[in-house]
């Protein structure tokens, strides 16, 4: 292994209980397994019969378990193992590793996974850039080719597969000149070579495409997807892949985004767009994730109608039904940007007919860029335990995106990954948690924020039962602490453009990204009712625009998305009014910062150096940011409104 850090795979398991173990299988996740149990554990050998084993993996066939669940089965003190896979078999080795490096016992149980598509989105630019990533340059490119530091790779896969990710696209949405290429035979070793790596660990390899990759390398003088020859292309692209790929997952495609090209270009729907991947690739039982992220990035901000929010919603409802069986819609969880508090994409639920899944991500675009401390799984749980209210018995997320699905195998969910080159893989340490609790709610999404945090603690340290709590309390606190500081009450943004870190009130007000708060004199927030606004709370079911509609039973957080009021209305938990809230939720936010360091310089003792300095460095800037963002935002709304802090605290004039 390189010299990277274990992150939740440090701890050596040294057991006089377990001293052997038997595996009759020779397929190459069986070498991993092998790999991993003289990497995680101290004087464990493979017995050549099961009798002489404390642990025993046996391939079985059980309808219960599919291609990724496993049984554990403790009797007369052997642990059995049991999947119709292999990649079962190592699933259950690393909840045997995890169950034992935390200090537990091993019990009986079956584990099956919630979601089927588990995956990594990269954003990796064959420039060694990573697009809104942390963390240092790409671990798979540099200077317009591959960094080959296959090691590296390796390692990275084990982290992925502890925690159950199945399946990892490998360069960014946004693809450009260079990366266009890498479908081309010229690139496919090495491409291999990655998916190879990644087979070893059960995930599926994928790669981001050009809609117009026709055109740009394929000597085309279009890329319609209609046209007969833009068809054969990408058919010959999918033949030479797959041959050369056997078990390649398939496509990824932003198109009609951002600048991305696709086929409204031709005057087609995204149906055609990605039906004509999906033709290409069904031979080799390839696969197409189609990302729902398609808006006009060219608003005029004078034309209050316009509303970003009911893009994703008003491109694919009318398409539900209209994608072949190998098409997934990819949706972002929230209808803006991954904002710090943003209402659940109302596509959830709406869409019966077509496969789909939810989109999170792990890098903290406007979350702190790995330099503030964010723990994003309360995040997650609040999008997948969202009830839509559908009517059909089935209308939390985490369950329609199986049963509204044609193919729930096809269904799951994805995130922007946030590794890169920086030793501790995330920039700061304790934001490794995020990676670890994506993979672990993925497949079990029944689990707490609290249960995650508490696991990979027992896994990453080793802490006193007051330093634990004392962390614990940090990281389920830190998503309010940063929204506190930050944009109040579901505005979102206010953010600095292009960058996403640190304030800029009005940096987006004026701007043609068409993402605004509208604040004047006399209040703020944007009208999105479906009674004198955008409308867009019309895209959800009826008991929820009902809610949204309501200023008196809109949550609070989400308030200022849905409505534009005065700085005197009063919020329904607090009572208080929306300006005090303001001023003395960005006071209260600097504050929990300050206590964040504290807490932290008195767990020097307990921690390596290397992780202690690290978070004492980052908490610095952390707290240097949240008075910036505390300031600025609340000696704007002071101007705006001047109606001065109850509390006559600092604010500038």
């Amino acid at each position: 292994m390189s010299n990277k850090d274990s992150c939740w795979l440090t701890k050596k398991i040294a057991d006089d209980r377990y001293q052997g173990y038997y595996l009759n299988d020779t397929s190459k996740i069986a070498t991993t397994i092998a790999d991993e149990f003289s990497a995680l554990f101290v004087g464990m050998h493979k017995r050549n019969n099961q009798e002489d084993a404390d642990i025993v993996f046996d391939l079985v066939s059980d309808a219960r378990l599919g291609q990724e669940g496993f049984e554990v089965v403790l009797e007369n003190h052997v642990i059995t193992i049991l999947a119709n896979h292999s990649k079962g078999l190592l699933y259950g080795f690393y909840h045997l590793y995890t169950v034992l490096a935390q200090g537990a016992d091993i019990v009986s149980l079956t584990s099956i996974p919630d979601q089927s598509i588990r995956m990594i989105n990269h954003w990796d630019n064959m420039d060694g850039s990573i697009e809104r990533g942390y963390a240092g340059d790409s671990i798979f490119y540099k200077d317009n080719t591959f960094r080959r530091d296959f090691k590296l790779i390796r390692q990275y896969a084990r982290l992925l597969a502890s925690v159950g990710i199945n399946a990892i696209s490998i360069n960014n949405v946004n693809v450009h000149q260079v990366e266009t290429r890498l479908i081309l035979e010229e690139s496919l070793p090495d491409v291999k070579f990655i998916s190879d790596i990644f087979s070893h660990y059960g995930i599926k390899t994928y790669l981001s495409v050009n809609f117009a990759s026709p055109k740009l390398v394929g000597g085309l003088a279009t890329s319609d997807p209609l046209a007969d020859d833009v068809n054969k292309f990408w058919a010959n692209i999918a033949k030479t892949i797959y041959r050369a790929i056997p078990d390649f997952g398939g496509f990824v495609v932003k198109a009609d985004s951002e600048g991305e090209p696709g086929p409204f270009t031709y005057g087609r729907g995204h149906d055609d767009g990605a039906n004509m991947f999906a033709r290409a690739l069904s031979p080799y039982g390839g696969h197409v994730i189609w990302r729902c992220f398609v808006y006009d990035c060219k608003q005029d901000w004078r034309d209050r109608s316009i509303d970003r929010a009911r893009a994703a919603y008003d491109h694919f409802i009318g398409l539900d039904g209209k994608f072949d069986d190998n098409v997934t819609l990819q949706i972002k969880l929230g209808p803006i940007d991954f904002q710090t508090r943003e209402p659940v994409t109302p596509l959830f639920g709406a869409l019966k007919k077509t496969n789909h899944m939810i989109e999170f991500q792990i890098t903290q675009e406007y979350t702190g860029h790995q330099k503030h401390i964010y723990y994003l799984a309360p995040v997650w749980k609040e999008a997948l335990d969202f009830d839509t209210q559908m009517t059909d018995g089935k209308s939390l997320v985490k369950t329609t995106l199986k049963e509204h699905s044609v193919n729930p195998s096809l269904s799951g969910i994805a995130a922007v990954g946030s590794v890169g080159m920086d030793d501790n893989w995330t920039h700061h340490k304790l934001m490794q948690i995020n990676l670890f609790a994506y993979g672990r709610l993925c497949w079990d999404n029944a689990l707490t924020s609290q249960e995650i945090a508490d696991e990979w603690l027992k896994l990453t340290f080793d802490l006193s039962a007051k330093a634990k709590a004392a962390l614990l309390a940090i990281l389920l606190s830190s998503r309010e602490t940063y929204e506190f500081y930050t944009a109040p009450l579901g505005i979102g943004f206010m953010v600095k453009p292009q960058l996403h870190y640190g304030p800029d009130v009005d940096g987006y007000e004026y701007d043609r990204w068409g993402t605004y708060h509208f604040a004047d004199r006399n209040g703020i927030g944007v009208n999105r009712t479906s009674i004198d606004g955008t409308g867009y709370a019309a895209q959800y079911a009826a008991a929820r625009e009902a809610q949204y509609n309501d200023p008196a039973t809109c949550p609070d957080n989400l308030v200022l998305f849905f409505h534009h009021l005065p700085y005197t209305h009063r919020l329904q938990e607090s009572g208080k009014t929306l300006i005090q809230h303001i001023y003395d939720a960005h006071f209260e936010g600097v504050e929990r910062v300050e206590h964040y360091i504290a807490v932290w310089e008195g767990l020097e003792d307990e921690l390596d150096v290397v992780s202690f300095e690290n978070v004492k460095l980052l908490l610095a800037e952390q707290y240097r940011v949240a008075k910036d963002w505390r300031d600025q935002v609340n000696t704007y709304f002071w101007r705006k409104s001047g109606i001065a802090d109850a509390h006559n605290r600092q604010i500038y004039d």
